[in-house]
C-alpha cells in the first residue's frame, strides 16, 4: 500500500512539475504557475517519519513495471499533447489516492478531500494551458504574407472563390474585412471561410466584428484604434483566439501589447487606395513601433512585390497585401510571386 502512495506521489511531482514549467518558461504566465507551484508544495507535503516510510516502501529493482511500455506510444509528440498525457497522468494519481485515503489504516495520513479538490482544480488548469499553447501557436504563425479580403476591393466576386485562389498560391493567413454587408451575409461568408482555412490549415482571422468571429470560430480577432477596445475585446474572446490591434505610434503599440494584443498591424507604410483617410506612418514610423515591442508586427499600406524587401528590413514579421493581390490578373500567382518574394529576402 505505501509503494502505490508513493509511486503516485512521485506521479503527481514529476507531472505537476512540467506543467509549471511550461506555464513559466513558454507562457510566461505568472498566475498558472503560481496555481501549479502552489498545487504541487500543498500535495507532497507531509512529515518526515511520514515520507521515511514512503522511502523505505521502494523496491525499484524489484518494480515489474519498469520495463512494461504501452503498445503504440509514440516517442515523439507534439506539445499539446504531451500537456494533456502530463495532466491525465497527474489527474489518474490524484483519483488514486483519493480512494486510498478513504480506507482506515491510510484516512489518518491522507486526505481524500485534499485529492479531490486538486483533481478538480486540474481539469481547469488544463484547458487553460492547452488554450494559451493554442493561442501562442496561432501568433507565432503571423510571419509572411498576411492576406486581406476587402469585399469592397472584390467589387462582387465571391469571396471565398477568392480565398480557394490565395490558398491554392500559398497563403497562410486570411483576414476578412467587410464594412457593408448585413451581419446575416456576414456570418455565412465568414463561416465558409474558416471551414475552408481549417481545412488548409490556413489562419483565419475576421476584422472588426466580434461577434462573427466568435459565431464563425474563427481563429482570431483583429480591431482598429476606433473599434471595441482590445482590454475588452481579449475579455470576451476565447482564450485560444488571437487578437490584432492597428496601431500607429510605439505609444498604441505599447497600450494595445499590455492589453493582451497578440500582434499588431502597423501602417499605411505608403499611401494607399483601399482605405479612406489613412495615417501614412512611413518606414520611419514601422521602425519606431518595432523598437517599441516585440509582439509579431503586420506592415500594411500600398505594399508591393516591389516594395517588400524595405519593409521586411524595416521590421515587419508579415506583410499585409490587399490591391496588389485582388486586383491582379491571376490571383493565385500573384499570390506565389509575392512569397517568393518574402522567402527570397528570408
Amino acid at each position: 500500500m505505501w509503494r502505490i502512495i508513493d509511486a503516485n506521489l512521485d506521479r503527481i511531482g514529476e507531472g505537476l512539475r512540467l506543467l509549471e514549467d511550461v506555464a513559466r518558461f513558454l507562457l510566461n504566465d505568472s498566475n498558472l504557475t503560481e496555481q501549479l507551484k502552489t498545487m504541487r508544495h500543498e500535495l507532497l507535503r507531509g512529515d518526515w517519519p511520514f515520507h521515511q516510510q514512503l522511502i523505505q516502501s521502494r523496491d525499484s529493482g524489484g518494480d515489474i513495471g519498469i520495463d512494461i511500455e504501452a503498445r503504440g506510444e509514440p516517442n515523439q509528440r507534439e506539445l499539446p499533447i504531451t500537456i494533456m498525457a502530463n495532466a491525465r497522468r497527474v489527474q489518474e494519481s490524484l483519483r488514486v489516492l483519493e480512494e486510498l485515503a478513504k480506507i482506515p489504516e491510510i484516512t489518518s495520513r491522507l486526505d481524500s478531500e485534499k485529492f479531490k479538490r486538486a483533481r478538480f482544480a486540474l481539469y481547469s488548469i488544463e484547458q487553460t494551458l492547452l488554450s494559451k499553447i493554442q493561442r501562442r501557436d496561432k501568433a507565432g504563425q503571423i510571419s509572411g504574407l498576411y492576406i486581406i479580403i476587402d469585399t469592397d476591393i472584390l467589387k462582387g466576386r465571391n469571396p471565398v472563390e477568392t480565398a480557394e485562389q490565395v490558398i491554392r498560391g500559398g497563403a497562410t493567413i486570411i483576414q476578412l474585412r467587410d464594412k457593408r454587408s448585413s451581419k446575416k451575409e456576414l456570418l455565412s461568408v465568414a463561416r465558409k471561410l474558416r471551414e475552408l482555412c481549417a481545412e488548409h490549415n490556413v489562419l483565419f482571422i475576421v476584422n472588426d466584428h466580434l461577434d462573427i468571429a466568435l459565431a464563425s470560430d474563427a481563429d482570431g480577432l483583429h480591431v482598429g484604434q476606433e473599434d471595441l477596445p482590445v482590454s475588452v475585446a481579449r475579455k470576451l474572446l476565447p482564450l485560444d483566439k488571437i487578437l490584432g490591434c492597428s496601431v500607429t505610434t510605439p505609444a498604441e503599440a505599447l497600450a494595445a501589447e499590455t492589453e493582451g494584443a497578440d500582434y499588431l498591424g502597423v501602417g499605411a507604410i505608403y499611401p494607399t487606395a483601399s482605405k479612406e483617410d489613412v495615417i501614412v506612418v512611413g518606414l520611419k514610423g514601422l521602425r519606431e513601433v518595432r523598437k517599441a515591442t516585440s509582439l509579431p508586427l503586420v506592415a500594411i499600406g500600398g505594399i508591393t512585390r516591389k516594395n517588400i524587401p524595405e519593409v521586411i528590413a524595416a521590421g515587419a514579421d508579415s506583410v499585409a497585401v490587399i490591391s496588389a493581390i485582388l486586383q491582379a490578373e491571376d490571383t493565385e500567382v500573384a499570390v506565389r510571386q509575392i512569397i517568393e518574394r518574402i522567402q527570397e529576402i528570408k
